[in-house]
């Protein structure tokens, strides 16, 4: 069974930076899409960003131009750096990984942006 644990989140004031890490337990990671979603309380889960394992992205409209996801195969992990960051980007944060049929959420980390 492939475990996710995600870290970073915290609280940043309007502007600032997190970069936030997910750590997969499985060797598969390399061959998975990983996603970045994020739900804010009353909204539904939404996709922040995806990246392939060759590497190519996608983004929300939202992020775009301020938020950059990128991983690291040796390290079975993936990250978000969020830069720029505004009040709305206020979320619990999830990662996913999809392998065929497979699919694992980690658990969340919180961020909240301060006005």
């Amino acid at each position: 069974q492939v475990q996710l644990v995600e870290s970073g989140g915290g609280l940043v004031q309007t502007g600032g930076s997190l970069r936030l890490s997910c750590a997969a337990s499985r060797s598969i990671f390399s061959f998975a899409t990983m996603g970045w979603y994020r739900q804010a309380p009353g909204n539904q889960r939404e996709l922040v960003a995806v990246i392939t394992s060759g590497g190519s992205t996608n983004y929300a409209d939202s992020v775009k131009g301020r938020f950059s996801i990128s991983r690291d195969n040796a390290k079975s992990t993936v990250y978000l750096q969020m830069n720029s960051l505004k009040p709305e980007d206020t979320a619990v944060y999830y990662c996913k990984l999809n392998w065929g049929a497979l699919e694992v959420w980690g658990q969340g980390t919180p961020v909240t942006v301060s006005s």
